[in-house]
């Protein structure tokens, strides 16, 4: 299994013979709406679009998750994995192989991938959107992906899983709290599904942020931090920092399954 972060949320995971496309913000800038004064973030240098695609999961409909920009200049044929709210943003864009799944549903994809939605974080009033189980059967290695860091306590019934991608620090602005929740959360989580890897997420390794609501952000946590928690907790689970563009491979013990 090889991972590449691509900065923010944006992730390559190369798993079960695919390469899987998550979350991808690669071109332009990032706003929301269209008020760059109110949050702005771009890339000092742009990033390259990854070769032979076979599968883009997106995890919410908002601008960072299902990027329109970086979404267009996308081949409109790969196939699509996409919360419902997700759905809707990329099948406006004229994509045309888009699968919307809804909490607990799965997908089989080419017989050796199974993708699973599992409840998200809350965005907005009511709208809870999408995580994800991502598993290659043929050797039973499995990946969590979720980029805010709420999670159900029902993935105790989907334990163990083998890597994580999930912030592990916190982004809180004053008198809201925490709208990224690492930490505390994170060490739940390891506690529950037991990895063997955790990256974090939803940082900005080269991003250049600006705009209202960047200068009320404030980080809570640190790595170090984060991995005193596990060490505290005796938890064994090994936490890699990535840079953005780094194809990382993860040796890990593989688990024999069959293929139904």
């Amino acid at each position: 299994m090889y991972l590449t972060w691509l900065d923010n949320n944006s992730w390559l995971v190369e798993i079960g013979s695919k390469r899987v496309l998550i979350d991808p913000w690669l071109v332009d800038e990032l706003v929301f709406a269209n008020l760059d004064w109110l949050f702005k973030a771009s890339h000092p240098t742009q990033r390259a679009i990854p070769e032979n695609i076979d599968l883009i999961i997106l995890s919410q409909g908002w601008e960072d998750h299902a990027h329109p920009p970086t979404l267009k200049v996308l081949d409109h044929n790969i196939p699509v994995v996409a919360s419902p709210n997700a759905a809707k943003v990329v099948q406006g864009l004229g994509y045309t192989n888009v699968t919307a799944l809804t909490h607990w549903e799965n997908l089989t994809f080419h017989q050796n991938l199974q993708i699973q939605a599992t409840p998200g974080s809350l965005v907005g009033a009511t709208l809870v959107e999408n995580g994800y189980l991502i598993k290659d059967l043929e050797t039973g290695l499995s990946i969590y992906y979720e980029p805010h860091g709420t999670h159900p306590p029902s993935l105790k019934e989907v334990a163990p899983v083998d890597v994580v991608i999930t912030p592990l620090i916190d982004l809180a602005l004053p008198l809201v709290g925490s709208l990224i929740k690492g930490g505390k959360s994170a060490l739940k989580l390891a506690q529950i599904l037991q990895p063997q890897v955790m990256l974090p997420t939803a940082a900005g390794g080269e991003v250049v942020y600006e705009g209202f609501i960047n200068k009320l952000l404030q980080s809570i946590g640190s790595i170090e931090e984060f991995r005193t928690l596990l060490a505290e907790n005796n938890l064994s689970t090994e936490v890699i920092e990535p840079r953005p563009g780094d194809r990382i491979e993860l040796k890990l013990q593989p688990k024999v399954t069959c293929v139904a």
